[in-house]
This record gives structure tokens, sequence and C-alpha cells, in this order.
């Protein structure tokens, strides 16, 4: 066994200690947390507009401080780029983490270097719990390849911004950055089919044992490498890959695809965001995800009820969760964040240790005829489908259909292999969601809309909407639901 190895197994149980530890603490660890984002926070003008002392309590805060947007701190932002220090936070961010946003355009999310940090050991803990529970220590020495941003970084007047995945790449361990691909260099190119074509070239003779990134742009660089090398699988072309890191989006829909391409490796799920590392998937064989209580962000919820509902005042921290209820997530951040709306709904599955599903976008949900159908009810009825009926999927969206004769919701699904019976598909899809969603079983037997229409989509309509709307590649994720049909009239006009 070699030196680093032998440093990497006792590295790794003294992780897997720790973070076993650090479960049983999640109350106590949130407490912490909430009293350091305070006290480096009070000094800032933001917490100057608030009233946030030092040593406020949870209790005077939910009082002080309410559910903020991304608009709420427009202003603060544009401060920060102007060079001014000591605004959301004690000191100035590091970089601004972008990312996309329906109504405000780009945001942008401070990152100081202790959220970096922390960034950083989220990872560092996963592969080392992935290690210890797999016995595999040749981490070090493997290759490691992540499909991601550009490590490019621009300007917003004085503050350097960039895609959170690629600000991460200049922030890659030493003893790492020798067998990490891609090169900075091709990770610096633009167009998104240029670089997908340098990395398979970059690394079709490499050793790779990890790869991370989205589902959908990680099955295009499969297909990309296996035209290059001839083979049918990557396992082929990678015969020591031990396991593939994803996040962004749910793996269920293209874990078929995935696995077709690849061949068997172990799967870990991921939960980062510009505004910080939520959660991962600590041990391999429960899907559901640890959320991270000492990493920087203090949390709250409020149920997709009583936001919907308006009630956005019901917010409760952890303890007051419970289980199998979607809630939106509201973080305080070290990094100047407060009580901000993430827009993300989560499930909690587990109160010991607590831990979470990923449920979709509090925005992204289709209720056109006050259905009120959430992501996380379309990716069930998809993959329940899929099991019954066979057939892979590339990529898909749900959007209603309103004329003068008939409304309905029109699901426009791209696969790489046709299921068995393309009616019976749709039968199932129908069924699930009524089982799923009372208020569209309700709508659907009163006649107020029909049963759903499936529109099987050729080859490349989805990356053709996306590349039409300049964003195709990198992070970009095309919604699953929507309330308009912007994506359903390209493909419909185009690909249908």
């Amino acid at each position: 066994m070699f030196l680093p190895s032998f440093l990497l197994k006792i590295l790794a149980k003294k992780n897997f200690k720790k973070c076993s530890l650090d479960s049983n603490f999640t109350l106590s660890n949130q407490q912490k947390v909430f009293k350091q984002i305070v006290l480096n926070g009070s000094r800032s003008s933001f917490a100057k507009d608030f009233g946030i002392s030092k040593s406020m309590s949870y209790n005077k805060f939910i009082n002080r401080v309410p559910l903020l947007s991304y608009e709420d701190f427009k202003k603060y932002i544009n401060r920060i780029s102007l060079g001014e220090k000591n605004i959301l936070t004690s000191g100035t961010p590091s970089y601004f983490a972008i990312t996309s946003g329906t109504t405000s355009g780009t945001k942008y999310i401070p990152l100081t270097k202790e959220m970096m940090n922390m960034q950083t050991r989220a990872i560092k803990e996963l592969l080392l719990l992935y290690a210890y529970q797999k016995n595999y220590y040749n981490i070090v020495g493997a290759g490691m390849m992540f499909i991601q941003g550009s490590p490019s970084l621009r300007r917003f007047n004085n503050m350097p911004y960039g895609k959170l995945s690629g600000i991460a790449a200049h922030h890659v361990p030493f003893y790492l950055k020798k067998n990490r691909f891609p090169s900075m260099e091709t990770n610096q190119i633009t167009p998104w089919g240029e670089k997908i074509k340098l990395i398979a070239k970059e690394t079709i003779n490499k050793d790779m044992h990890i790869i991370g990134g989205i589902p959908p742009w990680v099955i295009t660089y499969f297909k990309e490498l296996l035209s290059l090398a001839r083979c049918e699988r990557v396992k082929d072309v990678f015969p020591n890959l031990q396991v593939y890191i994803h996040g962004g989006t749910s793996f269920e829909s293209y874990k078929k695809n995935f696995f077709k391409l690849c061949g068997s490796v172990d799967t870990l799920e991921v939960y980062p965001a510009s505004e910080g590392f939520f959660a991962y998937q600590d041990v391999i064989e429960d899907k559901a995800l640890k959320l991270l209580t000492n990493h920087g962000v203090f949390y709250e919820f409020v149920s997709l009820d009583d936001y919907n509902a308006g009630l956005e005042q019901n917010r409760v921290p952890v303890e007051g969760v419970d289980l199998n209820i979607d809630y939106v997530m509201i973080v305080t951040t070290i990094a100047g964040l407060w009580s901000y709306n993430t827009g993300d709904t989560v499930r909690f599955v587990s109160k010991n240790p607590y831990k979470i599903l990923f449920s979709g976008r509090a925005s992204q949900f289709c209720s056109t005829f006050g259905e009120h159908v959430i992501e996380k009810e379309v990716l069930s009825s998809l993959e329940e489908a899929v099991l019954c009926f066979g057939g892979v999927v590339v990529e898909f969206t749900v959007a209603p259909y309103i004329s003068d004769s008939t409304s309905c919701h029109q699901w426009f699904v791209e696969f790489s292999v046709t299921p068995n019976s393309i009616s019976s598909f749709r039968k199932k899809l129908c069924e699930t969601m009524r089982r799923q969603n009372p208020y569209y079983k309700d709508l659907v037997d009163s006649g107020v809309i029909k049963t759903l229409e499936l529109k099987p989509v050729k080859s490349g309509g989805f990356a053709a909407y996306m590349k039409s709307i300049g964003k195709f590649g990198g992070q970009n994720k095309c919604p699953h639901l929507t309330n308009n049909r912007s994506i359903a009239d390209f493909l419909i006009k185009n690909y249908v």
C-alpha cells in the first residue's frame, strides 16, 4: 500500500466518525451556526437596516427579518460590487457566484472565502465517506473528471464573478490537480459542442475513476466519448471507473440511459448551490441526502401549501419540520444571505439523522387549472411508466394546453429508446398522476381537463430549444414544468 493510500485510510476513518457524530448534534450545530452568522453580520449595513444585534435570539430574528427574495438584496449587491465593505456581513466576498433567475435575470450570490471552504469541505467529506464505505483508497492517484461551467471569471464592477462550478475549479486541492480533468484550457472553451469534443479527446486515454456533473451533459459527454473510442460502454473505455457524482436535477429520468451508456458504477447525489452546499448522499445504498447543518448555513422551512397560500410567515427551523411534507427551503448564510428564499422544495424522509429528498422548485409547477402539480409528481409518474413499459428518456417537460374545445396537460418526452407501447405509457402516466395529486384527479374526473397528451419529441429537440435561448451546455437545465407554452410551442413547431 502506498503512503498516500495509507494516510487516506486514516483520514477516511476519522472523517466517518466525525460525520456520524455530527448527525447526533444537528440542532446544536444549527444554533452555533445561527449565532456565528448573527455575530459576524451584526455590524453590516443589512443588520443596521433590519435591527439585527450580535446577541439576537431566533425568535426576535424571525420578527425582524421576513422572507426575502433576490430582489431584496439587489441594492446591497450593487454596493458590494462597487467595493464597499461590511454590507451583508463583515468584510467583502471573494466572488459573486452567478445563477439564473426567472424574474431577476442573472443573480449575483455573495461567495466568501469561508463559504468556499465549506463547499470544498463538503465534497472532501463525501469522497472520504465513499472511500471508507467501499474500502477504496486510490482516490489521490485516481483520474477525476467534472463537467462544469467555465472557470473564466468576469467582473461586475470591482467584484469577480462566475458560475459556482467554474469558481470551484480554481480551488482544487494541489494534490488532486495532476489527475483532474478537463484541463483549465479545455474547460474555458465557450461553444459547448466544441468543448465536449475536446473533453472526450483529452480524457479518452486517461485512467478515470470518478466522474461528476449534471446528468444530461454527462450523457452528452458519454456519447461523444463512445463515438470517438468506438466502444459500446464507458466502462470499456474506463475499466476502473468507480463512481458517478451527480446533482442539479433529478437523476431518475436519466438513470436508464446513463447505465445503458456507462455500465455498472456507484452513484452519489450532491446538493450544492451558489448559496451553500446543502446536502449529500452519505450512504451509498440510501438515496436520501444528509442535510449539512454545520457548513455555514442556517435553515428554515415553509410548507409548500402555506407558501402557495401566501402564509410565508409560517416558517420553522429544522426541529419544527415533519416527515413527507414538501417544504420551501429558506437559508441564512455566513456569506451574507438572510432569510433567503432559495425557491427549492425538499421533503424530509428522516429526522434521525435529518435527511431530505429534493422535490423540485417552488416556481416550477403547473397550476393553470388549479391542479398544483409539482416536479416530484411528474418525475415519479415518468419513472413508473418507464419501469412498466420500457423506454429511455433523454429529456422532458410538461406544459398546459388550452383551446376552445379542450384543455389538458401535454407531456413532451424525448426518447432515445421508445417504450414498448406509447399508448400504455401515456395511460400509466395519467394513472400515476391521478393517484398522487387529488386536485389533478378531481379536475380530470369532473371533465374540467382531459387526460394528458403524450408528445414524443424528435432526437435533439430539447438541445435545440436550449440553444435557441442561449443556454445550451454548462449547468443549464430545461424546466420540467411550466405554466406557459414557450418550450411547448418551440417543440411542436420543429420537433414533435
